[in-house]
């Protein structure tokens, strides 16, 4: 037999080998896709404050970002929103979701997982995301946005834009992450300005609007010229309008409805939904005791700055975002005192952020309270 007859006889069966195993493989292929179809859905469910359809809203950006997120990650969608803090109706929508087969549910509300500890101890097979340190539990995880980067960048634009150094601040209750906020936007505006006064108004809840409304007229008669907020609702934008002042929104870009909007502090709900679905899947929700993201990653961002801040202005601002985004800056350094003069943290000692989660009970050195 010639070598040429007989490579043909070697070569036809490796030939044929090469096939069966190729066809072989593209039947695994089909039985997993096949497999991955039928998989169930999972249903992941959200519970919110306030009414998620109403714009400009802390409820309507949650819901933007959970709708994006579920597509993105093939889950469904369940939401129940309007359950205000403290009412009963958090562990009532916890309830429904369960009924409804979620496996995963967020509490997007900071007091939510306090108010309904009890709930989620019922549920020890359903996941809990929050954005709280306030209460623990094995099913429950905090997962956390420095929006209070956000805000020391506010403080600065306030710092620099204020004429009467008066700045209003309009904010729910004093809670860990209210004070984050608001310590965070003191500091950005001392950092600017160090003759800027931030005047603080409580409103005891998070969508009280006749409260907000008397806030921004108590700020304005103060001689405040420029206003920044921690509601979950646009009173405050709207209000500041209707008396001529300039405000930093909140929530949702208010640049296109207000010429007195100089800035617009905005969440991109959609990536922090999709991350914690995500490591949900994958079965590392709980691999960590808490999880941030922040400005460095577009999460938190200060949209729709106003071009009036002046060239030394804008500067100074632009110089400040590049401090958080690329130098990692922290903001939380030492020296800092409250404002009773008591030292918080000392110098060259920055505040980790398991405290800043649970034990930011305090006020910054500048903060005064309005009809003190």
């Amino acid at each position: 037999m010639s070598e040429k007859n007989m490579g043909s006889r070697m070569i036809r069966p490796f030939i044929a080998g090469c096939v069966v195993l190729m066809a072989a493989l593209f039947a695994m292929l089909l039985h997993f896709e096949a497999k991955d179809r039928n998989r169930p859905i999972v249903t992941v469910g959200a519970v919110l404050p306030g009414i998620s359809t109403t714009p400009g809203s802390w409820c309507e950006a949650h819901r933007f970002g959970l709708q994006k997120a579920a597509e993105a990650m093939g889950v469904r969608l369940v939401i129940r929103d309007n359950a205000m803090e403290n009412s009963g109706k958090c562990a009532a929508a916890i309830k429904e979701l369960a009924d409804e087969g979620a496996e995963l549910i967020f509490l997007c509300s900071y007091g939510y997982a306090e108010e309904a500890a009890e709930t989620l101890a019922r549920y020890p097979k359903i996941s809990f995301v929050t954005h709280s340190a306030e209460a623990s539990a094995p099913n429950l995880s905090t997962c956390a946005l420095r929006i209070y980067q956000g805000r020391y960048l506010a403080g600065a634009l306030a710092g620099i834009r204020t004429k009467s150094n008066i700045i209003g601040y309009v904010v729910g209750t004093p809670n860990a992450q209210a004070n984050r906020q608001l310590n965070a936007f003191v500091l950005g505006a001392q950092r600017v300005n160090p003759k800027a006064r931030v005047i603080v108004a409580w409103t005891g809840g998070w969508a009280i609007r006749p409260k907000e409304m008397e806030a921004v007229r108590g700020l304005v008669e103060k001689g405040a010229d420029i206003l920044a907020y921690h509601q979950d609702d646009a009173t405050v934008p709207q209000m500041a309008d209707a008396m001529n002042v300039d405000f930093i929104g909140f929530n949702a870009s208010f640049a296109g409805t207000s010429s007195h909007c100089v800035a617009s502090l905005v969440c991109s709900w959609d990536a922090y939904y999709a991350e914690n679905m995500k490591r949900y899947l994958k079965g590392e929700l709980k691999m960590r005791p808490y999880y941030w993201t922040g400005i460095e990653t577009g999460a938190v961002r200060l949209t729709d700055v106003t071009t009036e801040l002046g060239f030394d202005g804008g500067y100074a601002l632009a110089n400040i975002r590049d401090d958080l985004v690329n130098r990692h800056y922290n903001i939380f350094s030492g020296p800092l005192y409250d404002k009773d003069g008591v030292l918080r943290c000392l110098r060259g000692e920055t505040i980790h952020d398991e405290t800043l989660l649970k034990r930011m009970d305090w006020q910054a050195k500048g903060v005064e309270f309005l009809g003190s």
